[in-house]
Order: C-alpha cells, then structure tokens, then sequence
C-alpha cells in the first residue's frame, strides 16, 4: 500500500499549484475554459466556457488524437488605458486549451456550436480496437 501525504486542504490537486514549481501559473490560468464533460448517446460532450470571445475569435483544431481550443482577442492594451478603466479583472488575450479525445477521431466526426459564451464540442467516443482473437494450430 502507497502513503500519500495528507495536507490541511481537502482539495490535494488546488494545493499542488501551491508548489514553486508553479509559482505565477495559479490564478487566471484556473479561470479561464473551466470544462464539463458528458457522456450521452455513445458521445462525449464537451461544455467549455469562454466568456467574453466572440465565435469567430475561437479556432478548433485536431491533431494526433488532441482536440486543442484556442481563443484570442486583438485588442490592444493601450487603447484600453484610453477607455479609463482604473482596475481591470477580465482576462483579454489568448489561451488555449486541450483534451484527449482519440486517435481514430477525425475533423468531421466532431460537431462545434458556441452560445452565451459557452463553446460545446459533441463527439463520437473511441471505439477500442478489437484484439484478434489467439489461432493455434492443430497438433495431429
């Protein structure tokens, strides 16, 4: 049997970006394309939101097996000192994100819509590759 530490936080995986190792990727980077994921009819939705995008600021792509999300916004930070804000918490750039969704998955199998600031992602599950059954051969 393994002994794992327990730390005073009941949320042991929140508390590993505690860590220096992480030291200014805890913040921002947790808030932004939080995700559920569903199973429903042999598909896999994805409910990814993205606030504050627009649907033509956000690119999909497949590639070996990872579907990687990205969404950026070309506004620049000048013009927005200009529009008087004193203190600004809205993230404004890009980020992008990924999951595993299978190495038999292809580009048309994956059905995109983008609503109230929620992108969803409906597609096939990965059928497991059958295993050929062993053949042995008869001894006379």
């Amino acid at each position: 049997m393994m002994m794992i530490p327990r730390k005073r936080d009941l949320d042991i995986f929140d508390s590993i970006f505690d860590e220096p190792f992480f030291e200014g990727r805890k913040g921002r980077h947790n808030e932004l394309m939080k995700t559920d994921v569903k199973e429903k009819d042999g598909n896999y939705i994805l409910e990814i939101d993205i606030p504050g995008y627009n649907k033509e600021d956000i690119k999909i792509e497949l590639n070996n097996g990872y579907i990687t999300v990205t969404a950026k916004q070309n506004k620049n930070v000048d013009e927005e000192d200009k529009d008087g804000y004193i203190y600004k918490e809205r993230f404004v750039g890009e980020c992008s994100r990924s999951y595993y969704a299978g190495e038999n998955l292809k580009e048309e199998d994956i059905k995109a819509s983008f609503k109230n600031g929620t992108l969803t992602l409906v597609f096939p599950k990965d059928q497991p590759k059958e295993v050929e059954a062993k053949k042995y051969i008869e001894i006379e």
